[in-house]
């Protein structure tokens, strides 16, 4: 095994200089990713929409209407229900068939947590197809 001993005048050389370049370039190349995603961050951007011209769907034979009430209570078609009986309920009068289409309406005073809220019990009874119904053709002040 060999030693090797150092002289007093091989002491290596203090680089005092720092090398940027890299640093720019990770530094431009951020500033790029940055101004590209930033525009498209943004989600209030005025947009005018096209209007469809295609006809709604045709309305089922029976269609199963699951309602909240302004009081955030629920009824399903015409008869009140509990937020405990409806999985049940759906289970009953869908025949067990967790495929089949619900249609979820809800007053306009009803807020959007109250909302979510019956959407996160459909889906925990299984009933993943549920569809969001309104007034079709009609503009907010045109309802009698």
């Amino acid at each position: 095994m060999a030693l090797r001993m150092r002289h007093a005048d091989e002491t290596a050389l203090d680089a005092h200089e720092l090398n940027v370049t890299p640093l720019i370039d990770v530094m431009l190349v951020l500033l790029v990713i940055f101004m590209v995603t930033a525009p498209l961050s943004t989600v209030n951007v005025p947009v005018d929409l096209p209007s469809s011209t295609e006809k709604p769907a045709p309305r089922p034979a029976n269609p199963i209407f699951v309602t909240v009430k302004a009081d955030h209570s629920l009824a399903l078609g015409e008869d009140d229900v509990s937020n405990d009986a409806l999985p049940a309920r759906l289970m009953t009068l869908t025949n067990g068939h967790k495929d089949e289409r619900l249609f979820l309406r809800a007053d306009k005073t009803v807020d959007y947590e109250t909302l979510m809220k019956t959407m996160d019990l459909l889906r925990k009874a299984g009933f993943l197809k549920v569809a969001l119904v309104n007034l079709q053709g009609q503009e907010e002040g045109d309802a009698p």
